[in-house]
């Protein structure tokens, strides 16, 4: 019997982590279950630092190694597995062996992110998405690749999610939203239904957009933003900040 098989009849007491234990995933001797595919990591900063510790908890994938642009390698190690220089990567870890996720935030307005995802697919490697076991989704959804879903986000039904894409923790996004290609949407952003966001769009922190509003192409909405209606390519939105009060806390009245 796999350890699966054990959890599902309550023959297995371990603690599950999406659907296998752990002891069980490196003993069982069940053929599906020891296949884990190598990925190897594009980035070495906050991001890749964030898919790496995500993937640990997914028993589909085993993280080897990372890759970063020459110039930008500090180290010679991360988490004590090999940095190496992308223009190497093919050489040391064939694309015909592994898997790659890029790993990257919003650097100009996604551009970075999205020249490395087209350089990995030109390379011959399959580009993995990792999506949260904590995100609840519903079926009807569609993702790309490279994407990444955090924790607690809400996706509603037939909601369509383009290719390289990161979601961040805590989001939800109305039904029948489109969300087109190399998007980032920050930290418990909410978006409405029926709602496009064209590519290379940053959404930031605590933003809201109304339903049935298309956000143009490479549009960037800063944190705190509520957009009401369509906006234009590469415009930039900024919530007003909070009002300083000419007054300190020990003084504000009590009730």
């Amino acid at each position: 019997m796999d350890c699966k098989t054990a959890i599902a009849n309550g023959f297995c007491s371990h603690k599950a982590r999406n659907g296998f234990c752990s002891k069980h995933l490196m003993m069982c001797s069940d053929d599906s279950i020891l296949f884990m595919e190598k990925i190897v990591l594009f980035g070495n900063a906050s991001m890749a630092k964030s898919a790496y510790s995500a993937l640990n908890y997914d028993p589909r994938y085993k993280v080897v190694a990372f890759t970063v642009d020459r110039e930008y390698i500090t180290e010679d190690t991360l988490f004590g597995l090999p940095v190496v220089p992308f223009t190497d990567v093919v050489s040391i870890y064939p694309p015909e062996e592994h898997k790659m996720r890029i790993a990257v935030g919003y650097v100009r307005v996604n551009k970075l992110r999205a020249e490395r995802y087209f350089q990995a697919k030109e390379m011959g490697y399959q580009l993995i998405s990792n999506i949260s076991s904590m995100a609840l989704i519903s079926p009807e959804v569609v993702i790309g690749d490279n994407c990444g879903i955090g924790a607690n986000c809400l996706i509603s039904s037939f909601v369509e999610i383009g290719n390289n894409v990161n979601i961040a923790p805590g989001s939800t996004i109305g039904h029948d939203t489109v969300v087109k290609d190399h998007c980032f949407v920050s930290d418990r952003v909410v978006i409405g239904g029926g709602v496009t966001i064209e590519p290379y769009c940053f959404i930031g922190l605590n933003s809201t957009i109304r339903n049935r509003v298309t956000i143009a192409r490479e549009c960037v909405i800063g944190a705190g933003s509520v957009i009401l209606q369509d906006t234009q390519e590469k415009e930039v939105y900024m919530a007003r900040p909070a009002d300083l009060l000419p007054i300190t806390s020990d003084k504000l009245p009590v009730r």
